[in-house]
């Protein structure tokens, strides 16, 4: 048996490993939010460097000062989302490509904007090569949303912004939602808002860790 095969059934291990001590014992209990993280190969989405570690309970670096969220946050995330199939999805912050390839698996259409370049054609590449072709990554600023691509079913923010973005809520359909990490005061905290005609309605979730949410597009040419 080859030492690829072998490391395949070892990483397909470590992947169930993961799904049921990290994720269902912890209260997550969509399944398919469970089947699809059992399915993405997390390990592909990491630098080679610390790929090793791509299946325990911690965020992991993947260059340009960003990281991949922990399995349990990716886990968390997608499942408020409460994605039944047929939603578009905004995703603010591509980063590896990893929740961009779990959301392409619950629903018709992923649009994932990343703002540093070299991060963006990695996660399209990865993605290309997993055959995630309802996935669409762009690089650019998408911290006011994607008004042009919209509106949105979903749109959800893997990085923390200093308050509610008035004009990404606004791209939202009627009965959409928007998921997003507020810092308030030094301490981020997971939001979920439900859009119901011209009202917001709010839930608060979890406390969170993540990279702040910026503006501008890095001038960045390498991986």
């Amino acid at each position: 048996m080859s030492g690829e095969a072998v490391d395949s059934r070892g990483m397909a291990v470590a992947r169930r490993r993961m799904v049921q001590e990290q994720l269902s014992r912890a209260g997550i209990t969509d399944r398919a939010v469970l089947k699809a993280m059992e399915i993405v190969p997390r390990h592909l989405f990491v630098p080679r460097l610390v790929r090793h570690r791509a299946y325990e309970p911690c965020a992991l670096p993947i260059g340009f000062g960003q990281t991949i969220s922990k399995p349990f946050t990716v886990g968390l995330m997608t499942a408020l989302l409460e994605l039944q199939g047929s939603e578009r999805v905004l995703e603010v912050g591509t980063g590896s490509g990893y929740q961009a390839a779990i959301l392409g698996r619950l629903c018709t259409e992923v649009v994932s904007v990343e703002r540093v370049v070299p991060l963006a054609q990695r996660a399209a590449a990865q993605l290309a090569e997993l055959g995630s072709t309802n996935v669409e990554v762009l690089p650019g600023d998408a911290s006011f949303g994607l008004e042009e691509r919209g509106p949105w079913d979903t749109i959800v923010v893997t990085a923390c912004a200093p308050g509610l973005p008035e004009g990404m809520a606004r791209q939202l359909r009627d009965g959409g939602m928007l998921l997003i990490p507020i810092d308030h005061a030094g301490e981020q905290v997971l939001y979920r808002y439900r859009r119901h005609g011209g009202e917001l309605e709010v839930e608060q979730s979890v406390a969170c860790q993540f990279v702040p949410l910026l503006q501008g597009l890095e001038d960045q040419n390498s991986a």
